[in-house]
């Protein structure tokens, strides 16, 4: 392949790689599953790389140059496509969450990143790094908030979310913060911005028990799930995974308050840490 020049990591790397991907791999008359054969991964996965909403890997990179008669582009651009600001088990998840049309997420402890508010992320995130530096921690909430920028487009990406009620009761960072954050949630659903439901402690078990989940759909690639854990995060592109998932949601969305009764909890519980005394 003519040599292709190399990315510039100031404009969309991935996005960049991902069209590079493609135009190699059309050049080289395979298709997606053939090519995703050669180099041990799905053709799925190959159609995210694509998209931009999978980050390559050195590995990967090396093989698609061999399989591809690409030299070493791939290899030598790949980097520039890592880069990022968050932990490297959360950045993939955040690259995805960047490219997303739909966003459906359970949220069992705490509020998610992209409706929290600064006080509140700032309190999340003393409390996960209570030793830190106040530079670090203004970093973390810097970049914490630089996720929410998603949700300045009035239209996409739809974003769902299940609060379990746990989280909206926990008091972090004090009732103040809390009063808030409630308020900006429920702003947003007032606006039609986000379809926002909580998950009342009368539910009882459920299917969503063992942790949070978050399902993202996209134009061009499959959907993925994410799971997280302490230090710790996964994609998962596998369709009956996926699948199941995506049930496994809905079945959630079934025992929660409708969006109406949520709001209506959700401004209640605000107007109540307002309040000096918890009812």
């Amino acid at each position: 392949m003519a040599g292709p020049r190399d990315l510039d990591p100031s404009s969309s790397p991935r996005a960049l790689l991902g069209a590079e991907l493609r135009h190699a791999r059309e050049k080289a008359g395979l298709s997606q599953e053939e090519l995703g054969g050669r180099v041990f991964v799905s053709g799925s996965f190959i159609g995210q790389l694509e998209a931009g909403t999978r980050r390559m890997q050195p590995d990967h990179a090396r093989l698609l140059d061999e399989v591809l008669g690409t030299g070493d582009f791939f290899t030598r651009n790949c980097g520039a496509a890592a880069r990022s600001r968050y932990p490297r088990y959360f950045a993939q998840a955040v690259e995805a969450e960047a490219e997303a049309t739909a966003i459906r997420q359970y949220a069992p402890s705490l509020i998610p990143g992209l409706l929290q508010t600064p006080a509140y992320a700032r309190a999340v995130c003393r409390a996960y790094d209570p030793t830190g530096s106040a530079e670090t921690i203004d970093k973390l909430v810097a970049d914490r908030m630089a996720r929410t920028c998603l949700l300045d487009d009035p239209t996409k990406p739809l974003l769902w979310v299940v609060l379990d009620e746990a989280a909206l009761r926990r008091e972090t960072g004090g009732r103040a913060v809390m009063a808030e954050v409630l308020r900006h949630i429920a702003g947003l659903a007032r606006r039609g911005r986000v379809i926002a439901q909580v998950l009342p402690f009368n539910a009882g078990a459920h299917t969503l028990m063992q942790g949070p989940l978050k399902l993202m759909d996209f134009d061009a690639a499959p959907p993925l799930i994410y799971y997280e854990g302490v230090g710790s995060g996964q994609l998962e592109d596998d369709p009956a995974t996926v699948a199941h998932h995506r049930l496994l949601f809905e079945l959630v969305t079934a025992s929660a308050l409708p969006p109406e009764k949520s709001l209506a909890l959700i401004e209640a519980l605000a107007q109540d840490y307002s309040h000096e005394e918890h009812p």
